[in-house]
């Protein structure tokens, strides 16, 4: 079971309920004042009436008032009963009620300071002596004020209830939410660290091996080469997760800066042309300058990820002895660089799905796990661009379409 503290009352919104209590306050006509568990008031006393606005310029609720120190009595036995309660001055009637987050009371409201029925001129001349107000004045205020039955008290309490009830819930869950988000934090920080770190180790181990000692058998050399390819893509699936958790979160973000294309597209290309060789797969790109002086303002390495993406799919899906060709083209305002191949294609129901998270082939030779189109788009986007993709259809190639601003 996980454990959650409450927050310090420091960090408690209580800005966040006057709105809704001023709303309450106008609605029933009751005073509301809101206090934390040190017996402070926070909020308040938010008047409505012509009755508790006379007492709201008196002395009743000044720090030494008699009014607040009844409600202080009223929030310190709320917090040992953890239940509403009420109590009354010459008459007038003071409820409180607690607030609770997580199964633990945070404050008290405080709410009322009205009659049951109608007053005493006596009554109010002993709340005019305890306030220092006239109690003419007062009696003129409380015989034009509406009493408060015990029924319609019953009512205005459930409804505070209701509001006090649906506003702790609703920080409730964004308590929740914040302890969810600082976990994924924890965890994205974990993974890259558990996960990346033995997988570059294992790599630099293979590649050490490979290339120092001499005259491995033949079964062995193999199962290494073997194993290189297993551990790059398993630490390219890492990545992958990486990359999309912080894509679904809205914490992937690029570092803009003047990007000439040609090495984007030179570094992309080379990236795979071991994969390409291996299938007899012919890579090419127009212009033969590969886009030379063309200035982007971008992240150079999120580009070159986005087009390694393109060409690897391109690769996976092509068949043997098979063509992709890279275009660029340059407008006035945007620059275009289309992937083509002559590959497996798309079928015109699968198109929509092509850029969803955790979208697999199933046909070919499929891998990965689905991710690696789900985040090109969103790394093309983030340059204030577009990644599209068209398809004849099945057997007849596909075109992927990067559209970036000049």
């Amino acid at each position: 079971m996980i454990s959650i503290a409450l927050p310090d009352d420091t960090l408690t919104d209580w800005d966040g309920w006057a709105t809704p209590l001023q709303q309450f306050s106008e609605a029933t006509g009751l005073a509301v004042a809101a206090y934390d568990i040190q017996c402070m008031r926070k909020i308040g006393p938010l008047v409505a009436n012509g009755t508790a606005r006379l007492l709201a310029g008196s002395h009743l609720w000044d720090d030494d008032g008699a009014g607040t120190a009844l409600e202080r009595r009223l929030v310190v036995s709320v917090l040992a009963s953890d239940g509403p309660l009420a109590d009354s001055l010459h008459g007038m009637r003071v409820c409180a009620m607690p607030l609770v987050q997580f199964g633990q009371v945070y404050g008290v409201l405080v709410y009322g300071w009205c009659f049951s029925d109608f007053s005493s001129p006596l009554e109010c001349e002993k709340i005019a002596r305890l306030s220092g107000v006239s109690s003419q004045a007062l009696w003129n205020e409380v015989r034009l004020t509406p009493p408060v039955s015990n029924a319609r008290m019953g009512t205005y309490t459930a409804l505070l209830q209701t509001l006090v009830g649906t506003i702790d819930r609703q920080r409730e869950t964004i308590e929740e939410l914040t302890r969810v988000n600082k976990t994924r934090d924890l965890f994205l920080a974990t993974v890259s660290h558990e996960m990346r770190t033995p997988l570059a180790a294992l790599s630099l181990r293979v590649e050490v091996l490979l290339r120092t000692v001499k005259d491995l058998p033949a079964p062995v050399e193999s199962a290494l080469k073997a194993m290189r390819v297993h551990v790059r893509q398993e630490a390219g699936m890492v990545d992958d997760l990486i990359d999309a958790a912080r894509t679904l979160t809205g914490q992937m973000s690029v570092a803009r800066l003047p990007t000439d294309l040609g090495r984007v597209v030179r570094d992309a290309v080379s990236t795979v042309e071991e994969q390409a060789f291996a299938r007899d797969i012919a890579v090419s790109v127009l212009p033969h300058d590969y886009g030379d002086g063309i200035v982007l303002q971008a992240d150079g390495s999120r580009l070159q990820q986005v087009l390694w993406n393109l060409l690897l799919n391109a690769i996976k899906f092509t068949p043997r002895s098979g063509a992709i060709q890279v275009a660029i083209a340059k407008g006035s305002s945007h620059i275009e660089i289309e992937v083509t191949d002559n590959g497996q294609g798309i079928a015109a129901a699968d198109l929509p799905h092509v850029f969803g998270a955790f979208t697999l082939q199933t046909e070919a030779n499929a891998s990965g796990l689905g991710l690696g189109l789900y985040i090109a788009r969103r790394i093309v986007e983030l340059h204030d661009g577009s990644l599209t993709v068209t398809s004849a259809g099945r057997d007849m190639g596909s075109t992927f379409t990067i559209r970036l601003p000049l």
